[in-house]
């Protein structure tokens, strides 16, 4: 199925390793033309020469900021618009969690941390393609939240909250950005990444177990879900979160065996 992508432009956040590097790769993969970013130049450098080697007709571009500052926002977005003429596909991804555990301990720098980088990032950047391109040429933006904004778990109920914001800021952006911007999110459950490490090293077995397909995510996974969304075959949907957890979420709450 045609996605539209091809000759396309795309900026993914937090694209030099994890789910963003994965979105970057299968973006490319549809013949789009991408610009990575995130705090690491060097980082960014692999991924993108690596997306030269395996995709040559395809232009990739490599542009350090860091997500929460306007200004790095404005920057970036302004290079993608002066590399490609415009920026059709914009992928919020950047995320992160410096704290763990319960949140009567969380300390205040470590939450405006959390917000700067999940919550405040998604407005910084909608406004800057928004500004830069997106007015005019329209385009199609996809937010990273999680499952865990839409329930309660141990442990990550801070990065939750900020996740649950992420998934009320989709709707609020595609509500006021539509006809010409798309604005939708994925929530990904459990996926084989540095940030989730400690949810699933060590449990992978019984995360297995008790996953209805079987498995935890892979970031390919997340990947193929955020090119759908970015692509033409969404083309109907908007302000929607989409759900990527293995089936996780439809788990029963209380089983009381056979009857």
């Amino acid at each position: 199925m045609d996605t539209g992508l091809a000759g396309r432009a795309a900026l993914v956040t937090g694209a030099s390793r994890g789910i963003g590097a994965a979105i970057a790769t299968a973006l490319a993969a549809e013949g789009c033309h991408v610009l990575l970013t995130s705090r690491r130049q060097d980082a960014l450098d692999e991924v993108a020469d690596r997306l030269r080697t395996a995709y040559p007709g395809v232009e990739i571009r490599a542009h350090a900021a860091h997500v929460g500052d306007p200004d790095a926002a404005a920057g970036c977005v302004a290079a993608a618009v002066d590399a490609f003429g415009g920026v059709d596909v914009l992928v919020n991804n950047a995320g992160t969690n410096p704290y763990y555990g319960p949140m009567v301990d969380l300390d205040v720098a470590r939450a405006e941390k959390t917000v700067q980088v999940n919550q405040l990032s998604v407005v910084l950047w909608t406004q800057a393609v928004w500004r830069a391109s997106m007015r005019e040429r329209g385009g199609s933006i996809v937010n990273l939240a999680s499952v865990g904004g839409l329930l309660t778990e141990p442990g990550i109920g801070y990065y939750n909250a900020t996740k649950a914001a992420v998934i009320h800021l989709t709707r609020q952006f595609a509500a006021e950005l539509a006809p010409r911007v798309r604005v939708n999110a994925i929530a990904p459950g459990i996926v084989r990444t540095r940030l989730a490490r400690a949810l699933w090293e060590g449990h992978e077995p019984a995360l297995n177990a008790a996953i209805p397909l079987g498995r935890i995510g892979e970031p390919a996974d997340i990947a193929a879900a955020a090119v759908f969304l970015a692509g033409s075959t969404s083309g109907w949907l908007t302000g929607q979160t989409l759900v990527v957890d293995g089936g996780a979420a439809i788990r029963p709450a209380l089983t009381l065996g056979d009857r």
